[in-house]
């Protein structure tokens, strides 16, 4: 949902959501990285994911993607193989006001 603020640009409601990495997770993401980038890749060209990345300490990911509710938003990241995997061992979803830039003048990206 997108709500016009002034002329250019808008608040859009998505959600952060935090991965919390396992200790081992340096180790243990290897064999599944290849399929956990190439879903998060496709979920970007989407549109679902607007931007996705994890601290260089291997702490936590970010996720910041669009849904319709903070359990859509959490049934989307459940469904990544490093939940699966036990590479993510916890899950938090805040709503994120987004701002958003409109008008024809919007470059494309």
């Amino acid at each position: 949902m997108s709500v016009a603020q002034a002329p250019g640009h808008a608040i859009e409601q998505v959600w952060m959501v935090e991965a919390t990495y396992a200790p081992d997770a340096t180790e243990t993401r290897v064999p599944f990285r290849a399929e956990h980038l190439a879903r998060a890749a496709r979920l970007k060209r989407e549109g679902m994911i607007i931007e996705v990345g994890a601290y260089a300490d291997v702490s936590t990911s970010l996720i910041m993607l669009r849904a319709a509710s903070e359990e859509a938003a959490l049934a989307i990241v459940r469904e990544d193989p490093y939940v699966r995997e036990g590479v993510w061992v916890e899950l938090r979803a805040r709503p994120f006001g987004r701002v958003a830039v409109t008008g024809p003048d919007v470059p494309a990206g």
